[in-house]
């Protein structure tokens, strides 16, 4: 089954250039498009989505404010968050708001197309160092370090889970958590797992923006 992407831009030349790059996939479809976020709500009433591609900056709705409320909702589709990066000060919240990862604008081709397959299939698409150079670069949206954790359910951590969450919130891989810890790589993915579910998260990403704003991570890698 094909799967079915959503393009929300309010530049009609980028849709059509994502949209003709994702036609020529014989596992992709976009099955609709929006030029905002408000306009995207009202089309996912009645469209079934699988990935949301979504701008930040539009005009109405912001793509942060769109992306709270579509993945508020119950069987959401999954959000990517499209940033220009360096000029873009939304990504971060995008994250927050639920966003399973961003990619640049001007992203290849094929990097956008394993985002949208990697979103598709569960997982988060930002690089862990990635996503703590991101985090770093908006360390002052961050609380500041010594504040103790406000998300009490980081206490029904095991002790080695905490530690893997630190890790993965350094920028560690899974491969290179499991060599840290001398641990296999499967084992690091099921402690990952057991992580997202006790913490009630949805993806790698926001185990990292946890571990930043609870301050078990301080802007710049170091363990709060």
């Amino acid at each position: 089954m094909s799967i079915r992407v959503m393009l929300v831009d309010d530049q009609v030349l980028l849709r059509t250039g994502f949209r003709m790059v994702l036609a020529a996939q014989p596992d992709m479809e976009v099955v609709a498009e929006a030029g905002d976020g408000a306009e995207a709500l009202e089309v996912l009433r009645a469209t079934q989505v699988d990935v949301v591609l979504m701008d930040v900056r539009m005009p109405r709705l912001d793509g942060v404010e769109a992306t709270r409320r579509i993945c508020a909702a119950p069987d959401a589709p999954k959000v990517l968050i499209l940033t220009t990066f360096d000029l873009d000060e939304y990504a971060f919240s995008g994250l927050k708001a639920g966003a399973s990862g961003f990619m640049l604008k001007d992203v290849p081709p094929g990097e956008l197309l394993g985002a949208i397959r990697s979103v598709h299939s569960g997982d988060a698409v930002v690089a862990p160092s990635t996503t703590r150079r991101l985090l770093d670069r908006f360390s002052p949206m961050l609380p500041s370090s010594g504040r103790e954790p406000e998300h009490r359910e980081v206490e029904r951590l095991t002790e080695r889970e905490r530690e893997v969450m630190l890790l993965v919130a350094q920028g560690l891989s899974n491969g290179e958590i499991a060599a840290r810890l001398v641990l296999s790589e499967a084992t690091v993915k099921t402690h990952v797992g057991r992580i997202l579910t006790k913490l009630g998260l949805r993806d790698r990403v926001q185990v990292v923006v946890l571990a930043y704003e609870t301050g078990l991570v301080r802007a710049g890698g170091a363990k709060g």
